[in-house]
């Protein structure tokens, strides 16, 4: 056994390993061997190669049939750390692990180590390290590789760090807790023209903006209220210049929602919306509309366990069951489509203090103090999960 000092600075060693090396999703090549290899060293039957940069670790204990897989994400981004004076900073210009993905692998891999040396359940953890989270394809690449053929479970349990919420404290609910994430590409074609002869032409910026502020009367005015919904037009492409009106205009954008209903009637409401205004101005369009994430939908019976675990570590004080849902999305979610389970947030610092820094910006940390609670947190959860 070791002392939590030996274990703490361990834990973050192999974190600040992961920060220097950040590997963009499906290219995690060495974040999977460096994965693998302290599995391997723990005693445990890796499998590599599961959705392309993905792995799969096992550990049994007992004669227990029930099984439980334990989630973290491996991919950082492209974004350019900017963390003068951090020993640990990115060693790859243009990438950064902005999200604390090392983090998240760090907590498993700190979880398996206390699994495998207390071996205190009984049954079988899976410890599953997923590519490709931030483009939401990972999880389904997996799925596509039989990852719950070849190792089922009973359910699977996932964590992301969250800044603003205090260092340490676990926070989730049942049912809708991030978002779906849809995008849209809206293409106008008008008739391009002289800027001083506008009634040559059709005018597609015209009949853009017309279409970008109509959109938002969709949630205000065709979704229940009291479903949360967001349409968000974040690009608006054109082929004029200065003295030219152009012909053609794309406006791209996502919306975020819960429900497939909620999905779906976005989906129809922005097509009758671009097409009905283009018809009114003479001019063609054409809609597209993909689903990149599904919303993550927590299982109620797997939120209890959740809970009970977070408060044997942690204290009934330092874990909220009712945490307001949010817009974000994650690609959690589509393991829970298929497997019943549960996601919490680790609040990784509030605003303005250690860890408060926000996701996905240049110049966030993952905060080290949270990697012994995460490592206990999910070593709990398989304790409570296979008891007995």
């Amino acid at each position: 056994m070791h002392s939590d000092n030996h274990f703490s600075d361990l834990l973050k060693s192999w974190r600040h390993e992961l920060h220097r090396h950040p590997e963009t999703g499906f290219e995690e090549q060495r974040t999977s061997d460096f994965v693998a290899e302290l599995l391997n060293g723990m005693g445990m039957e890796v499998h590599r190669g599961i959705g392309g940069t993905g792995l799969v670790a096992n550990l049994s204990v007992g004669d227990g049939i029930g099984t439980i897989g334990l989630r973290a994400d491996m991919d950082a981004l492209a974004i350019h750390e900017h963390a003068p004076g951090r020993a640990h900073a990115s060693q790859t210009a243009g990438k950064m692990h902005a999200c604390g993905h090392n983090g998240h692998m760090t907590m498993i891999l700190g979880a398996a180590k206390l699994l495998a040396e207390r071996r205190d359940f009984n049954g079988t953890v899976r410890f599953i390290f997923q590519p490709a989270e931030e483009h939401g394809r990972g999880a389904k690449a997996m799925m596509q590789d039989g990852l719950f053929e070849r190792f089922p479970v009973d359910a699977i349990y996932g964590a992301h760090n969250m800044p603003g919420l205090p260092a340490g404290n676990i926070a989730t609910r049942a049912g809708g807790i991030m978002a779906s994430e849809d995008n849209f590409v809206i293409h106008v074609k008008g008739k391009g023209t002289h800027a001083a002869r506008p009634h040559m032409g059709i005018d597609p910026i015209v009949i853009g903006a017309e279409i970008v502020l109509a959109l938002q009367t969709i949630v205000s005015r065709n979704l229940d209220p009291s479903l949360p919904a967001v349409i968000s037009c974040t690009e608006f492409i054109t082929d004029g210049i200065r003295n030219t009106i152009p012909t053609h205009v794309l406006i791209k954008g996502d919306t975020r929602s819960y429900t497939l209903a909620v999905q779906t009637l976005l989906e129809t409401r922005m097509r009758e919306i671009c097409e009905g205004i283009c018809r009114v101005h003479g001019a063609t369009c054409t809609f597209e509309y993909t689903h990149e994430f599904a919303p993550t939908v927590n299982w109620e019976e797997c939120v209890s366990l959740a809970l009970a675990a977070a408060r044997n570590v942690l204290g009934a004080e330092r874990v909220n069951g009712s945490v307001d849902p949010m817009m974000i999305s994650e690609d959690f979610g589509a393991f829970l489509q298929v497997v019943p389970g549960a996601f919490v947030f680790i609040g990784n610092g509030d605003s303005g203090a250690d860890g408060g820094v926000p996701l996905h910006n240049s110049c966030y940390d993952f905060n080290d103090e949270v990697l012994m609670t995460g490592a206990q947190y999910f070593a709990e959860l398989a304790r409570v999960a296979l008891a007995g």
